[in-house]
């Protein structure tokens, strides 16, 4: 039988339980998951790369089949130099599907059909959880246990204090 190593990739600033969900669920079907930080010089981010790679694997120190790994570029060319053969995308809502959908389909045709892109849905608990949106609530001290790991909670209301007294 193959060895499917997959991908999971996503900016993850912080990483939210929904998230940790998808990671999760798809390291029971992988051999191998390679959690893939992404960081994208359009967008501009609470925490670095590095700080996010920290946070990530704070959440995921249990799991010995879960590599995290930072990139930037096209996933596709992440996906292949990491020798994987399957992408892990959430789903939370019908709108992310037209996304995700096009990207997919995009992938293949770069890689020559040898990436498949698999969709989970989240789940019930987080179908409306986003980064931005746990961004938006420590902003204005608003309580984000529920959203985020135990692990990082500390991590975003300090950031979220930096960034409101303007010191970050």
């Amino acid at each position: 039988m193959k060895k499917i190593v997959a991908v999971c990739a996503g900016s993850f600033d912080p990483i939210t339980k929904g998230h940790l969900d998808i990671i999760k669920r798809a390291s029971k079907f992988s051999n191998k998951l390679i959690v893939g930080i992404l960081n994208s010089h359009n967008k501009k981010y609470w925490f670095n790369l590095e700080e996010r790679k920290a946070l990530v694997e704070k959440c995921l120190s249990e799991f010995d089949n879960i590599e995290v790994k930072t990139f930037d570029g096209l996933l596709v060319d992440f996906v292949l130099q990491n020798k994987a053969n399957i992408v892990v995308r959430g789903l939370r809502a019908v709108s992310d599907y037209e996304y995700e959908l096009q990207l997919a389909l995009t992938n293949k045709s770069l890689s020559d059909n040898q990436v498949e892109t698999i969709f989970l849905p989240g789940s019930r608990e987080s179908l409306y959880l986003s980064a931005s949106l746990v961004r938006e609530v420590a902003l204005h001290g608003g309580k984000i246990d529920e959203f985020i790991s135990p692990e990082i909670v500390a991590d975003v209301k300090e950031r979220a204090k930096k960034i409101k007294d303007g010191s970050q």
